[in-house]
């Protein structure tokens, strides 16, 4: 029963605004659709790359193919250049910088330092999940940016400030002898 409700309040949700609607077409069906040609330039750009990629600087999609490319698709320029091998040390770099915010966190001197190294792995975690997940057509595609990899000083602003607090919180680390 609560189940149905879900479902039913989601799908009056996505029909109350055509454009949500559309989004989930273009994501089922991106070849029908004139507005799926980011996500298919994307997803050639991904398969392209094969192993190792074709070397830094010599993406072809880059050119025009996947329109503003150094924005929200920059991880399938990743995955041209550097191939499957370079996609997977990104991530693993966030795997890195994750780990290290909840090693942060369980090591805080107080409460308030905890919560707000967890708010900044949440915020990162969230956003590189997001990001890879639109890049890769697994889910409707957001806008959402890699965080200190696509273009865009206000998100850089605050991302380094995020860092700002997260190492402040560090300074004060009880570390168990």
């Amino acid at each position: 029963m609560k189940l149905g409700v879900v479902v039913a309040f989601g799908a009056a949700f996505i029909m109350l605004e055509s454009y949500r609607a559309d989004r989930l077409k273009i994501w089922l069906e991106p070849e029908k659709y004139e507005k799926g040609y980011q996500t298919l330039q994307g997803l050639y750009a991904i398969g392209s790359g094969s192993l190792f990629g074709k070397g830094m600087g010599e993406s072809m999609q880059k050119l025009g193919f996947v329109p503003e490319a150094q924005n929200d698709m920059i991880y399938s320029i990743i995955c041209e250049e550097l191939g499957l091998f370079g996609a997977v040390c990104v991530i693993v770099l966030f795997l890195v910088l994750i780990w290290r915010f909840m090693v942060i966190a369980n090591n805080a001197q107080d409460l308030y330092g905890a919560l707000i190294v967890t708010g900044v792995l949440a915020h990162i975690a969230i956003q590189v999940i997001l990001n890879i997940a639109v890049v890769t057509n697994t889910i409707p595609n957001t806008g959402i940016s890699l965080p200190f990899i696509s273009y865009g000083g206000t998100s850089v602003a605050f991302l380094l400030a995020e860092i700002g607090l997260a190492l402040s919180v560090s300074r004060g680390m009880r570390l168990e002898e």
